[in-house]
């Protein structure tokens, strides 16, 4: 039977790239990681780590005991905290990953109503794009995750999902242009992230041409700024306007375009009590938003500050 202690040895190394920063991860000396790691090799009778120059890198079998400790330590990580708060919402501790946005807008107000009603439970915040949230969650990192899509088709396997937002898309220009795409298919295009930049390309083609985009960031205050500056037009979700508007941009509604916001969970129902009662804290922090993000401008002028969407 692996030593989990060993196990989380090999994980941090594979995660950090070196003794020396596991090392430092794990809290522990570096003999004390090389003494975890020959020992880990004695027990599988697998070499699972090879030298490279002055450091070392993990062989094919160190790779593949890495990626299925990860999941084995996050499920055991995730059954201490589900075993914590069935002692009680008053210890204990729930994890959420989200896209930046969210965190920049409800996600804290979520945070903050789950502090007040149970001050002894710990909340961790991760940020995280929804496919690699989406991983965390599987792998037993986090309890919730927060991830949008632009369909509602049906979830991957064991995944359940709580529609929190219909968040509408905006067009977004340096003056107040014809909101209609297609008036705009002659223009420099500023595109997102992957998924936001898909999200463009078939809205365009919706409208009958492709765009020429000359920039790329998943920075929306970049984006805004680059709009501003004259260098291009672009569309936003609602969310990444609420976070951080600015005041030099002009935005419409963009009709028949939604980013559905939605709370991931995984395993089999029922969910523990912490991780029920931020789902609670995340229905309710985005319950009055939907007004806000309707109008053409969700937010008011202000200092930008923001990552990517």
């Amino acid at each position: 039977m692996l030593d989990v202690s060993r196990l989380r040895v090999l994980v941090a190394i594979a995660r950090t790239g070196s003794v020396t920063a596991a090392a430092k991860e794990l809290h522990y000396s570096q003999p004390s990681v090389s003494h975890h790691l020959a020992r880990l090799e004695a027990e599988t009778g697998a070499q699972l780590v090879r030298r490279a120059g002055r450091g070392i890198r993990l062989t094919e079998a160190g790779r593949t005991l890495a990626e299925r400790g990860a999941e084995i330590l996050g499920r055991l990580d995730a059954a201490e905290a589900e075993l914590s708060a069935h002692v009680g919402l008053s210890q204990g501790r729930v994890r959420l990953a989200a896209f930046p946005s969210a965190l920049s807008t409800f996600v804290p107000t979520a945070a903050a109503l789950l502090a007040e009603r149970h001050p002894g439970l710990r909340v961790s915040l991760t940020e995280a794009e929804p496919p690699e949230a989406v991983r965390m969650l599987r792998a037993g990192y986090v309890d919730v995750a927060v991830i949008f899509r632009y369909d509602l088709g049906s979830e991957d396997d064991g995944i359940a999902a709580l529609r929190l937002l219909d968040e509408p898309s905006y067009l977004v220009t340096a003056d107040a242009a014809d909101p209609d795409l297609a008036a705009h298919a002659d223009a420099e295009w500023i595109a997102g992230c992957d998924r936001c930049r898909l999200h463009l390309l078939d809205m365009c083609s919706r409208a009958g041409f492709d765009p020429r985009v000359s920039f790329t960031t998943d920075d929306f205050v970049a984006v805004q700024a680059l709009v501003a500056a004259g260098l291009g037009v672009t569309t936003l979700p609602g969310l990444p306007l609420l976070a951080a508007r600015n005041p030099s941009v002009h935005t419409a509604v963009l009709p028949e375009s939604t980013r559905y916001v939605l709370a991931a969970t995984y395993g089999q129902p029922p969910e523990p009590p912490a991780t029920t009662a931020l789902l609670e804290a995340l229905t309710e922090a985005t319950a009055s938003m939907g007004d806000r993000l309707s109008r053409g401008s969700p937010a008011s002028p202000g200092t930008p500050a923001g990552r990517p969407g």
